[in-house]
């Protein structure tokens, strides 16, 4: 059975020190039996990042929408798994703004590093919380998922301009501000004719990541994860779409001839 101290000494033998700035996406049952539960699986990771920033996805995007439009950060709940819900209701944790992609954050600089989320128009908006990962060293850890749930993937493509991931129309949404006002914001969201769901390809990846060392195998708990360097990520993917910007989603598979030298 895994407990507090058997996490952190997962993390440890992962080569983190707990001063990063780190995104994790989860899941739960992955990680498997814990003594005290989801709880115990939170405790280990903020005793652990106490001197970094501890991040989660707090995703709202199969919630909010044009039929149900207004977002507001402090009670609507997160689609991406218990983890992140119970997360961003502990004590000092700081959600963002962002109507349908919004992050929650916890430790060192969580308020400047979530601020102007309300402003993006975008999921995944060039200079915001995701695309902030690869500017500050950021890491990112998939504990019990895969590149799917990679988020980070979708900042890349959206800095590089890669055409065909955003809809055409921004929906017109409302977030409740902290001081209980309404903020117009009008999102595109992902969307491409031919691949409902963009990131289930980004799995074509996985061999690319681990061999330009942007990516290594790792354990947490019972969970089978992928720990990454953001900075990496984003260059291993700009270096394999740079002949064909859509092939992640268009090729049946990618070429490992198409990621030497990256």
């Amino acid at each position: 059975m895994n407990t507090k101290e058997s996490l952190i000494k997962d993390l440890i033998n992962m080569g983190l020190t707990g001063e990063e700035t780190i995104l994790i996406h989860s899941s739960m049952k992955a990680i498997g039996e814990t003594l005290g539960g989801a709880d115990t699986v939170l405790d280990a990771l903020m005793e652990f990042f106490k001197d970094g920033l501890l991040l989660l996805p707090t995703h709202t995007w199969k919630n909010i929408n044009e039929d149900n439009p207004v977002y507001n950060p402090d009670v609507e709940p997160s689609c991406v798994g218990l983890l992140t819900n119970m997360f961003m209701r502990r004590e000092e944790v700081i959600r963002s703004l962002h109507p349908t992609h919004s992050m929650a954050g916890w430790g060192k600089g969580a308020e400047e590093y979530l601020k102007g989320e309300e402003n993006n128009n975008t999921p995944c908006t060039p200079h915001g919380c995701y695309d902030r990962l690869r500017e500050c060293g950021g890491k990112i850890l998939l504990i019990g998922v895969g590149h799917e749930r990679n988020t980070f993937i979708h900042s890349v493509e959206e800095v590089l301009n890669v055409p065909n991931r955003l809809s055409d129309k921004p929906m017109h949404l409302k977030i409740v501000m902290p001081d209980g006002s309404k903020k117009d914001a009008w999102v595109r969201k992902h969307y491409n004719k031919n691949q409902p769901h963009i990131s289930e390809d980004f799995v074509k990846l996985e061999e690319a990541f681990y061999d330009c060392n942007a990516a290594i195998k790792v354990k947490f708990g019972n969970a089978d994860s992928i720990l990454c360097d953001a900075k990496r990520i984003f260059e291993t993917v700009r270096h394999v779409i740079a002949p064909d910007p859509e092939c992640i989603v268009t090729a049946k598979s990618i070429d490992a001839d198409r990621w030497k030298n990256a």
